[in-house]
């Protein structure tokens, strides 16, 4: 077995402290020696950070980030003054069907920065902290291909997936033919309608930096209505 994929079975702490001494970027580096929480820190002591990406398009393969926004938070307190919020320009050229969902134009990346530039600003506000998303295979992903692109590396890191907990908590969301024949209907995980379901204010989608804010808040509402502060972190990460 490999260092790398020994330290793939280590506990999120220990996996940090392997990659802290595999990491030769500097700044990948610094991120893994900031640490990450013990599994068994309640969540009322966890520093966590809503994170989203805007993309142009869902394969970190063939696609690449157009904005990135990261909002600081615990389960008590969102701390917008930390938040931030970044247009990229991106490695491939814009879609017209990324543009009309995201609204970011070709003028709005012209003069962007490459994520190099802004590499180091990004992984300080993830730092120490546990990213809060809403649907996964989009920010870790793209972020570990964008590394590895650009500097041979990968990146890992845990995250608490939002419309994970609610396809957990609504396991029969898709009613078979005979319940849709009475009527019920299925229940949608989207981020704008598990929001509603909490009581949660509407916010206009696809800009990252909203979309972070709303992870974070969405998170807040599932703890308070689901969970416990004294639920252990380790029970709810991915």
């Amino acid at each position: 077995m490999t260092i790398e994929a020994a330290a793939e079975t280590l506990p999120w702490p220990e996996r940090f402290r392997e990659l802290a001494k595999q990491a030769e970027d500097e700044r990948l580096k610094a991120f893994y020696e900031a640490g990450c929480v013990a599994p068994e820190t309640p969540l009322k002591d966890v520093p966590f950070v809503g994170l989203d990406f805007e993309t142009t398009g869902l394969d970190p393969n063939k696609h690449s980030i157009v904005s990135i926004g990261v909002v600081p938070f615990t389960i008590d307190r969102v701390q917008l003054g930390g938040s931030r919020h970044w247009l990229v320009k991106p490695q491939l050229p814009l879609h017209q069907t990324s543009i009309t969902i995201h609204g970011i134009t070709h003028t709005d990346i012209d003069k962007a920065p490459d994520l190099m530039e802004i590499l180091d600003e990004v992984l300080e506000s993830l730092a120490g902290r546990i990213p809060v998303v809403h649907y996964r295979h989009i920010e870790r992903p793209f972020l570990n291909v964008a590394l590895k692109w650009r500097i041979g590396q990968e990146i890992r890191f845990p995250v608490i997936d939002t419309m994970a907990i609610e396809a957990h908590l609504h396991p029969r969301r898709h009613p078979n033919w005979w319940q849709r024949l009475r009527g019920q209907q299925p229940v949608s995980i989207r981020l704008a309608d598990s929001r509603l379901r909490y009581g949660l204010p509407h916010y206009p989608p696809h800009n990252a930096l909203v979309d972070a804010l709303s992870s974070a808040e969405l998170l807040m509402a599932q703890v308070q209505h689901h969970f416990s502060p004294e639920t252990p972190i380790g029970d709810l990460w991915l």
